[in-house]
């Protein structure tokens, strides 16, 4: 077993912290999965809550799974959602299934396998998201940042499906520059959500985007109601945005693929 994996109570009863190498991961709260503490987790919850009619199931792909928090806020707020995880660390699901079970007839399968891998596997426009949320050591495996990742992703996702990402970097964002210019190569229509202290510069912090085939505006200006109601306000960026802030980038091939960078100590 990972002995750098540690599950402790948090600020509830029925609550708990999922830490991997010394870092918070997931925040789980049993008897509320619709509760979302972690600010860059709410935020992928309100491109969920946007993506269409609120209640209607959804078929969800999630690339990474950690505590699973996302997938339990899906079968919560969407029954009979249809959801697979893919996560390779055997021993953190084997642990999180017997600490933080799921509920029963959630609808979700876990799958033991790594992010690439599994895509391989899924059936052409099967999916309605794919949630990009993996780390490893506190980084975005280098595997999951090409261009070729993100044309596999398209293959996956319905017409009007929507890939969701979180990416982890600092001003002047030089990775995630290079991740947002392969994911624009097959999904143009990109939007972007982080704090106002990352964009400017104040803190490394996470860029939440969202990039489909169509309907860039439409889920902005969700988006944007959404923040104005937030707990944690942030900014969002539309498609001229992003290119004005984070445009300029070369996409990364598998050649030369890297890792997100380090997470700053205690961020």
């Amino acid at each position: 077993m990972n002995a750098s994996m540690e599950i402790v109570p948090a600020d509830r009863s029925d609550a708990f912290l999922l830490r991997m190498d010394g870092m918070d991961q997931s925040y789980v709260d049993l008897a509320d999965p619709s509760r979302l503490v972690f600010d860059y987790v709410r935020r992928i919850g309100d491109v969920i809550d946007a993506h269409s009619l609120s209640g209607d199931p959804l078929r969800v792909l999630h690339v990474g799974g950690a505590g699973l928090t996302l997938p339990r806020y899906v079968a919560a707020t969407r029954p009979r959602s249809a959801q697979v995880v893919l996560e390779p660390d055997a021993d953190l699901v084997d642990r999180v299934r017997a600490e933080l079970p799921l509920p029963v007839r959630s609808g979700i399968k876990v799958r033991i396998v790594d992010g690439r891998s599994g895509l391989a596997a899924v059936r052409d426009g099967s999916q309605d998201l794919v949630v990009v949320d993996a780390f490893a050591e506190g980084r975005m495996p280098a595997d999951l940042t090409t261009a070729t990742f993100f044309a596999e992703v398209r293959r996956v996702l319905a017409q009007d499906g929507r890939l969701v990402a979180n990416l982890g970097d600092a001003a002047p964002f030089p990775h995630a520059r290079r991740v947002i210019a392969g994911i624009r190569q097959s999904l143009p229509e990109l939007v972007v959500t982080a704090e106002a202290a990352t964009l400017r510069g104040r803190r490394q912090g996470n860029l939440v985007v969202v990039a489909g085939h169509l309907g860039g505006a439409e889920i902005a200006v969700a988006l944007e109601a959404a923040a104005a109601r937030a707990g944690a306000p942030y900014r969002v960026l539309d498609g001229r945005a992003v290119s004005d802030t984070l445009g300029g980038g070369v996409p990364f091939v598998d050649a030369d693929a890297e890792s997100g960078p380090a997470p700053v100590s205690g961020r």
